[in-house]
């Protein structure tokens, strides 16, 4: 496994690459949720890439940069186990040079949601993935479902620019619990971790009701705020039913519909999502 830092060293190794070449982007402290999708690219491709990147832009004021789990030489010894060929790890100076002014808005389909309650969030994720496609030249992307917004962002933004990536996206990992695995499950304590799993519980509600022939988008919120109020740990942040392509709320639920919310339990932060 080849470990590079600049942009101008991975474009020396891009044709010599055997293709197709799939790309793993990723801000490391990873998983195995990262690792599903190492494993799905390796299936997938002649050479597998992925990058390390804890991206400045996708980060509001307030939010946790400064903390972000970070461990470097762990992420390499599990990447190079998975049969990772390239990892792409640059500096954030290497990334955005002096001077580096443009940013990409994909509209409405970033706005609402996460875009919603962390403006500029998806400007960041857009512009950064747009330059990790730049650089690496994949055939294929490979991004988790966990984040469903991003991928729409991501999808959007890779066919308005014409950048030529096949976005594969690659269902949710989870606990035996169903807590979905992310790497802010780190902040949970003891006894936040016991009153996670309500999230994800939350969202089996929604699928039995719609199993059940329930269309009242409304009632299947109120159903989910129900059971996460169960728990004085978890503070809900949002729940949205939304057409699943375009994010836009429904008063009926209807196929293809998201269900997804976000909530806090202690210092994290944590999304997840169900597709009917």
């Amino acid at each position: 496994m080849k470990v590079i830092e600049t942009v101008a060293e991975f474009r020396e190794a891009y044709p010599q690459a055997p293709k197709p070449l799939g790309l793993v982007p990723t801000m490391g402290f990873l998983h195995a949720g990262h690792m599903a999708l190492v494993e799905r690219a390796r299936a997938d491709c002649a050479t597998v890439a992925a990058s390390i990147f804890v991206n400045p832009t996708q980060f509001g004021p307030g939010e946790d940069f400064s903390t972000y789990p970070r461990s470097t030489e762990a992420d390499l010894e599990k990447l190079e186990a998975g049969g990772v060929d390239l990892v792409f790890a640059p500096p954030a100076d290497e990334m955005y040079p002096e001077g580096f002014a443009t940013a990409v808005d994909v509209g409405a389909i970033g706005c609402r949601l996460e875009g919603e309650r962390r403006p500029g969030h998806f400007n960041g994720v857009a512009t950064v993935v747009a330059k990790l496609l730049a650089i690496v030249r994949p055939d294929r992307a490979y991004f988790g479902q966990k984040d469903a917004q991003q991928c729409l962002v991501i999808k959007r933004m890779n066919a308005d620019l014409n950048l030529g990536a096949e976005i594969v996206v690659v269902p949710t990992v989870r606990e035996p619990d169903g807590l979905a695995l992310s790497s802010r499950n780190a902040y949970l304590t003891p006894d936040e971790r016991r009153a996670a799993p309500l999230i994800y519980q939350s969202l089996l509600v929604a699928k039995r009701l719609c199993e059940e022939g329930v269309t009242d988008a409304m009632e299947v919120k109120r159903q989910m705020r129900m059971l996460l109020e169960k728990s004085p740990l978890v503070r809900l942040e949002y729940v949205s039913v939304a057409h699943a392509d375009t994010l836009e709320e429904l008063d009926l639920l209807a196929s293809p519909a998201l269900v997804s919310l976000a909530a806090r339990i202690g210092r994290a932060r944590l999304i997840d999502n169900l597709t009917l």
